[in-house]
């Protein structure tokens, strides 16, 4: 069989499994494009990137097609409202909020370093930990940032998250760390004053409580997603080589406090889906529950208490799981490093039906390499951010016909330039989250740390 047949023979059969189980269009033209390498590879998407001048710094940040623009706001080190310096490590993000042309994003920062908090009027959970939050109004109708206050202080590594319905921001901690760890600073030995590992909730009004929300499970969290039919929120865990995808069931809707069940998904069929399996396959599935969700520790003294409860009961193992998104019936997922080639899957888990489906895996890394954030866009389709190891980070677009293509560039070079020198182009991109309107696509970059909003002539069918 020739190469080009075998391909459409994979395309074919991929994008009719989906079909014939009641997949969504959107799993189904994920399955199309992971079944059809050749129409991955060609996908046009806008048309060829060029570079753009930022409409802040006047510099050519990014590359993007042509008709787009953008603005980037709320740097690194710039003074925040009360005037502490914004944290770098900028990462997961979300639109919380809309009150006319003003929306409220919420900002994670992934800082691990214990030398105290960012920001002193901040909610605090620990003293000595640099993580949190930052929250961000920025006018959708003049494209330009309003003010940027603290919003939570004292956790650490804060990487992805979630929008709840109730107008707040689940922040997760992708670390696991335990009270009186102790660690030295500028020659001083410091103890943590609590467990970490745990996702804590920041309001779009008002002020975060900074108790960690212990039932959500204490692991190394990466984004949550909620799934409204259903009620219940939908978790990655961002941990090699294993890792498990969870589902919480809060026990009070709207008041995540009040505590819930932490379950993690099992394929009936095999335990390990890190590789070897093929595009279009389905698997049923249930969940078990994890009966100490915050028992981060094993009983080995490592951190992995929660996931070996699971894999204890036949709990399926992933690797390196990331974005998380839901639409009506479907919650989509990413595992970073997983699939053949090791350099990424998608999985769609249907809820009504209980089916876990590959509907996306990368078989070469020059077509997409490790898959992180993802969001899914009000025209269609899908946006990918990329962390891979490479020179250059790129947004990839995924259209409702299937074709993968690149939709911007990372073009960061810098001198001076809000006190920042060098060559960032390979600092992942992250945080991508569209305004509710679907005229702006914000995204970070992670390092030197900064956001960027986009604009332009966004098509149907495309994203």
């Amino acid at each position: 069989m020739s190469i080009s047949s075998s391909f459409s023979r994979r395309h074919f059969l991929a994008q009719a499994s989906a079909i014939s189980f009641g997949f969504s269009p959107l799993a189904q033209l994920l399955a199309a494009a992971g079944g059809n390498r050749e129409k991955a590879l060609a996908g046009a998407g806008f048309g060829t990137l060029r570079p753009v001048r930022d409409g802040t710094t006047g510099l050519p940040l990014l590359r993007l097609p042509a008709g787009f623009s953008y603005v980037t706001f709320a740097w690194a080190g710039e003074a925040l409202s009360d005037g502490s310096p914004c944290p770098g490590a900028h990462d997961g993000m979300g639109v919380v909020k809309q009150e006319g042309d003003r929306l409220t994003l919420i900002r994670n920062h992934e800082i691990s370093k214990l030398e105290g908090v960012f920001s002193a009027s901040a909610p605090q959970y620990d003293s000595f930990c640099g993580g949190g939050a930052t929250k961000l109004i920025f006018d959708g109708k003049r494209g330009e940032l309003l003010e940027a206050t603290p919003a939570l202080a004292g956790t650490l590594t804060n990487c992805g998250g979630g929008v709840t319905p109730w107008g707040s921001w689940l922040t997760c901690e992708e670390i696991v760390v335990q009270a009186g760890s102790k660690t030295d600073v500028h020659s001083q030995v410091v103890s943590l004053e609590h467990d970490h590992g745990f996702l804590f909730e920041v309001p779009a009004d008002g002020r975060a409580s900074a108790v960690p929300l212990r039932a959500m499970g204490q692991f190394r969290h990466e984004a949550v997603a909620f799934h409204a039919p259903s009620g219940a929120f939908f978790l990655t865990e961002d941990r090699e080589p294993s890792a498990g995808f969870y589902r919480f069931l809060p026990a009070v809707a709207g008041k995540l406090e009040a505590g819930g069940r932490l379950q993690m998904l099992r394929a009936k069929s095999r335990t390990d889906l890190r590789s070897g399996l093929q595009i279009g396959e389905s698997l049923a599935t249930d969940w078990v529950d994890i009966e100490h969700p915050e028992r981060g520790f094993d009983a080995r003294g490592g951190i992995d208490g929660v996931q070996s409860q699971g894999f204890a009961l036949g709990a399926a193992r992933f690797t390196r799981l990331e974005g998380c998104i839901a639409s009506a019936d479907e919650v989509f997922f990413t595992a970073t490093n997983g699939g053949d080639a090791a350099c990424g899957q998608v999985f769609a888990y249907c809820v009504s039906s209980g089916e876990l489906r590959l509907v996306y895996e990368s078989a070469d890394p020059d077509v997409l390499d490790y898959p992180d954030n993802i969001v899914l866009s009000p025209r269609g389709g899908l946006v990918i951010c990329q962390d891979a190891k490479r020179s250059l980070q790129k947004l990839f677009g995924l259209t409702a016909g299937g074709e993968l293509f690149t939709f911007a560039e990372q073009n960061v070079v810098l001198d001076g330039t809000r006190g920042f020198s060098g060559d960032f182009r390979g600092a992942e991109w992250a945080g991508c989250c569209f305004s509710p309107d679907g005229h702006w696509l914000f995204a970070n970059v992670y390092s030197p740390g900064f956001s960027v909003a986009i604009t332009g002539p966004w098509r149907d069918g495309l994203i």
